[in-house]
């Protein structure tokens, strides 16, 4: 393996970089989970897309599913986290990490009850953000708007586990 092609092809550097400080709050929440938006897709030129989530405790998170277009990466910052990695639920604790390639199958959930933190990251930078914040409100569609949802949003559910 080798480096990519060149992006940047100026003779000297440019002042680019972007700061995040770590008390700025969170991009959305809800009563259960908080987002930081870190490094968009949008932000990153579509390289990544990395998210750090804060769970209160509560037992929520997707079953398992895939993503056909985007890589997801697992790190565990705090706390437990329910880890799946398509054959088995792992108890991950701080510093523990997961990949899922694309077509893994996956899932996470915080089933402790206590708090707990993560890093995700997906490459390339897709645009999650509009997933995140309006997942929790598909009950009211109909099943082929829902269905449209996670076809958009590149996320395929087996119902599974």
């Amino acid at each position: 393996m080798s480096y990519p092609e060149p992006r940047y092809l100026a003779e000297t550097g440019e002042v680019s970089a972007t700061f995040r400080p770590a008390d700025t709050e969170p991009n959305f929440g809800t009563e259960k989970v908080r987002w930081h938006y870190l490094g968009t897709g949008e932000t990153t030129g579509g390289d990544f897309g990395l998210y750090k989530v804060e769970d209160n405790g509560s037992a929520w998170g997707p079953s398992e599913h895939f993503h056909r277009s985007i890589t997801e990466s697992f790190f565990v910052l705090s706390g437990t986290m329910s880890l799946y990695n398509g054959e088995e639920w792992l108890k991950a604790r701080s510093g523990d990490y997961l990949y899922v390639p694309p077509g893994g199958l996956h899932g996470f959930r915080n089933e402790s009850g206590e708090p707990a933190s993560m890093l995700l990251l997906f490459t390339p930078g897709a645009p999650r953000e509009e997933y995140f914040e309006n997942v929790g409100k598909i009950g009211n569609l109909s099943q082929a708007e829902i269905s449209a949802f996670f076809d958009k949003h590149d996320n395929y559910f087996t119902d599974r586990s």
